[in-house]
């Protein structure tokens, strides 16, 4: 079935054909779908996905199934399939072995296009705002046409729509695969023509080619940018040729001025005034989409007050210039560019918006673009403050050898000092970005592919964040998404904590802990992280760190010491020497803080946490602050049952006075001791608890195991009971051999090791 065949049947209402769209759920063929429905004919279509089109089609008459399956096709008149469908796409092969006519999607809509007078918007960037504002503006001034649109649009509630006494159909032309060649419109817009899509065409000239094709094919108006090379090459010479753009043009704009996100500029008509517009939506780029918008509703007759009305109206498509995420702190910015002249033009509208930095999450599309176009997409990121690039985006391509992520990074350093760093896949780039991120920076989410995920996470979480730091009464807190773990914990591992919160007073804590336990948001408190290993996906929920404030204080009154409990055993040992009190000696060796301490009734050199404990500040459960004597809490060996549910804010410890070179020498004694007997590199402490049968190290020793590694986590060869990380180990090798020394023991001396090592967070990425 030929084009014309399929537009004469189409126009036939007393007898509906019944179509089958193959990948139904993507914009462009749900878009068909709701014409072919819109002009009567019965509509069926698959996918291996559904999607929110997919819903709102079935309500409108479409027969859905999923995933694809062969019977599907069965009684249909004639099958379009986009160009994701492979060739042997069940539903595909099935349509061929019964002998039902199979077509492209641009097929299909050319068919649907030649019953109306057609208006082709065309070009390398801005068919998508450009189709979806000429529809908008015809639609405003009183004419009812037809559109596809090859994006959601808000403001036209649909990406298509079929009008039944429309005369007039917009259609966004794509050019991806050289079917523009297909339509015989009425008008063509030519935006802009630039070496793109290089997996098609072999170069410039053959995209000229088909270019020419449309517009030969073209009746009335050859609509063109002036600024374009190639659009004035081959549009200025053609009988109903009309330019627009900033001088030397039909249609200029002029006294241009872009404040707080919208754009006023003067239209000029062969140097007549016709009024002045303000556009609802930034970027001197979209000027020139605006400009193209109204020499198509001047051909059309519509009133130049009218257009400017409306265009103050259009609020953009989805992934163009989308806004996110909007506070005092963060903007987040969404945008379907992936072409040099596109990102260039897209982070020119950015820097208008005048934020303190400009980070940019660029995710390459196609592995044969960012080889050919590498330099120029260096040159223009060079617009933002701090580029992450992720994974490239292949689409149907498959991986060149020595194209990656790296390639766009290298092409940035080369042409400028715009720090760039690369990110890896989206799924988790989020943790990297959103940790990175600053007051008043705006975040621009850039790519065609699913790059907009990193930008909607951070946007999910810090709407969470803001609104926590809300119910911090006296502000004490400071805050950040995705802290990595690795810089707060002695062994120097561990992923990221959803949120992490300082909070530097006992009501910013307590205010925190009652946010997560009404909202059922995971939470955990977290000091040095001496006694720490955090898996590689990190902490789900929150994490707060007390520190600053009360909770480093340490005071002296008399015989007793009063402790925050961020303060650092280090420091409580420093200021009792400082004041001549003894008992605290033994503290010195201990890495950790005086909350750690209180929860795992951390000791050394015979002594423990509690010997010394007078009195403990608690924030219970039911998230009252209270003080506690030593004598009614439950301490045990590295474990104290209160602590389990209770959090420590503070603690009071008795010494004794003693000689200050008796102390000294005691201090000598325990950093001698740990000298000798601990790592210097990277640890969590002690591993194993002791079995009852062998001291840990001891038993690690006497299986041989000294020294053995796993990845880049290695028994340390001072200790048996000390893993360390010989650089950048990640946890997975840390508990990599944890199980090896387990395994060991088990089989060859029959003892089961427990960990004393807190092992806690996700095995993977679950936010």
């Amino acid at each position: 079935m030929n084009i014309e065949e399929l537009s004469q049947r189409l126009t036939d209402r007393e007898n509906p054909i019944h179509v089958h769209l193959i990948g139904v759920a993507g914009s462009g063929m749900s878009g068909l779908a709701s014409l072919l429905l819109g002009m009567g004919h019965k509509v069926s279509g698959s996918d291996r996905v559904t999607s929110g089109e997919t819903h709102r089609m079935q309500g409108l008459g479409l027969v859905f199934s999923s995933p694809h399956h062969a019977d599907e096709v069965h009684g249909a008149d004639v099958v379009v399939y986009s160009s994701a469908i492979r060739e042997d796409n069940v539903a595909r092969t099935e349509a061929r072995a019964v002998n039902i006519p199979c077509i492209r999607r641009a097929e299909c809509l050319a068919a649907i296009l030649h019953t109306r007078n057609g208006v082709v918007i065309s070009g390398t960037h801005g068919k998508t705002t450009t189709s979806a504002m000429c529809a908008h503006v015809l639609r405003r001034g009183g004419i009812k046409p037809c559109h596809y649109v090859g994006a959601e649009i808000p403001v036209l509630g649909s990406n298509a729509h079929w009008e039944e006494n429309g005369e007039l159909m917009v259609a966004e032309g794509d050019e991806s695969d050289g079917t523009l060649a297909l339509y015989q419109p009425e008008h063509s817009v030519v935006l802009n023509v630039e070496e793109e899509h290089l997996d098609f065409y072999s170069g410039i000239d053959h995209i000229k080619e088909v270019f020419s094709t449309l517009l030969d094919q073209t009746r009335g108006k050859k609509i063109y940018f002036s600024g374009c090379p190639v659009a004035t090459e081959l549009c200025a010479e053609r009988d109903g040729a009309v330019s627009y753009g900033w001088e030397h043009a039909d249609f200029q704009a002029s006294d241009i001025h872009e404040t707080g996100g919208t754009v006023t500029f003067d239209v000029t008509k062969r140097g007549e005034l016709l009024g002045r517009v303000e556009l609802g939506i930034p970027g001197r780029h979209n000027v020139l989409n605006a400009l193209a918008a109204i020499v198509v509703s001047d051909a059309a007759g519509v009133d130049f007050q009218l257009v400017a009305r409306a265009l103050a109206t259009f609020a953009g498509a989805r992934r163009r210039f989308e806004t996110k995420y909007l506070t005092k702190k963060l903007r987040i910015i969404d945008d379907y560019g992936h072409h040099p002249t596109e990102v260039a033009a897209t982070l020119q509208t950015a820097r208008s918006l005048n934020p303190e930095r400009l980070v940019v999450v660029f995710q390459p599309h196609r592995y044969s673009r960012t080889q050919k176009l590498a330099d120029d997409f260096g040159k223009a990121l060079q617009a933002a403050d701090r580029v992450f690039v992720t994974d490239i985006y292949p689409a149907s391509e498959l991986p060149i050898e020595g194209v990656t992520a790296q390639t766009i990074v290298d092409a940035i350093k080369a042409n400028g000092d715009t720090r760039a760093e690369v990110v890896g896949p989206v799924r988790t780039a989020h943790h990297v970005v959103g940790n990175a991120l600053d007051d008043g920076d705006l975040l621009l989410t850039l790519g065609a592919g699913n790059v907009h995920e990193a930008g909607a996470k951070i946007a999910r979480d810090m709407t969470v964040l803001e609104e926590m730091l809300r119910q911090v009464e006296d502000g004490q807190v400071s805050a950040k998404l995705y802290e990595p773990m690795r810089r707060h914990t002695t062994i120097l591992c561990g992923g990221p904590a959803q949120f992490w919160l300082e909070p530097q007073s006992h009501a910013a804590f307590a205010d925190l802990v009652s946010y997560c336990r009404e909202r059922g948001l995971p939470q955990r408190v977290i000091g040095r992280g001496s006694n720490l290993l955090v898996r590689d996906g990190g902490i789900r929920g929150a994490v707060i760190h007390p520190t600053g404030g009360v909770f480093s204080e340490v005071t002296v009154s008399g015989n007793v010491i009063t402790a925050g409990a961020g303060a650092r055993f280090k420091k409580v040992a420093s200021v009792a020497a400082t004041h001549g009190l003894t008992g605290f000696e033994w503290m010195e060796g201990i890495p950790g803080n005086v909350g750690g301490g209180l929860r795992m009734n951390a000791g050394a050199m015979g002594t423990e946490t509690f010997d010394q404990v007078l009195s403990v500040t608690f924030l219970d459960e039911d998230g009252e602050i209270r003080e506690r004597p030593r004598a009614e809490i439950t301490a045990h060996y590295r474990s104290v049952p209160e602590l389990r549910q209770n959090y420590a804010l503070a603690a009071t410890f008795e010494g004794e006075q003693a000689d200050a070179d008796a102390i000294a020498a005691r201090m000598e004694e325990s950093k001698n001791k740990r000298r000798s007997s601990q790592p210097i590199a990277a640890s969590a402490g002690c591993i194993f608890k002791n079995p009852e049968q062998v001291p840990a190290g001891m038993l690690v020793d006497e299986l041989g195991m000294k020294e053995v590694s796993f990845g880049k986590a290695m028994v340390s060869r001072a200790h048996g009971n000390f893993i360390v990380n010989t650089g950048k180990a990640k946890s997975a090798d840390v508990l990599g051999l944890i199980d090896d020394i387990r395994a060991k023991a088990k089989s060859q001396r029959g003892i089961t090791m427990e960990t004393e090592v807190q092992i806690i967070g996700e095995d993977d990425y679950t936010f």
